[in-house]
């Protein structure tokens, strides 16, 4: 049996207005630069072997019309001044054998440092709890990042956020994406 694992995973992230809620959507996707493919939404996991890439050159490794998985957070409003925000975290282990996470949330009100933070700490201590790190959830966010790293575990863990404020009549919409974009084959 054959099974395809992705080898590839690029962050993207964008933002939309328009008068109809689908619409503010797909000029997200544009926004993000992958209005393009027909993407498909997975949970959380950050394969073993599996490289982290920039958008730039993820992006040439997929092509139009193409099936995609991805995590995806997103968020719309049409409120008038209402703060919107998406952000997806990764969290990938030192050692290359062994899966990541990647976190994905969305909110309302929250700046985009924040957020991301959050997302990106979420990652985290999904991977910190698989690997059997201890880990105080009292402490600030920048507090545990350095456990996690002191502790030898996580070799990076990042995040893409988007925020944007509403207009008065149109949506707004946000995303931030972990597109996965090249898959590597193996027989069983």
């Amino acid at each position: 049996m054959k099974t395809y694992t992705p080898t590839r995973i690029f962050l993207t992230k964008g933002m939309g207005r328009h008068r109809e809620k689908l619409t503010s959507f797909e000029l997200a996707l544009r926004d993000a630069g992958i209005a393009h493919l027909n993407l498909v939404q997975v949970s959380s996991i950050f394969p073993p072997h599996c490289k982290l890439v920039p958008r730039s050159k993820g992006i040439k490794l997929l092509d139009p019309g193409q099936v995609v998985f991805c995590v995806l957070s997103r968020n719309s409003s049409d409120e008038p001044n209402r703060w919107i925000g998406a952000a997806v975290g990764v969290a990938i282990p030192k050692d290359g054998e062994k899966y990541g996470y990647i976190s994905e949330h969305h909110d309302f009100g929250k700046k985009k440092q924040i957020l991301g933070d959050y997302t990106e700490d979420l990652a985290a201590s999904m991977l910190a709890s698989t690997l059997g790190l201890e880990i105080d959830l009292d402490k600030a966010w920048d507090e545990r990042k350095q456990e996690y790293k002191i502790g030898g575990q996580i070799v990076k863990s990042t995040n893409v956020a988007q925020t944007a404020r509403g207009e008065d009549g149109m949506w707004t919409t946000v995303i931030a994406v972990a597109v996965f974009c090249a898959y590597g084959t193996k027989t069983e």
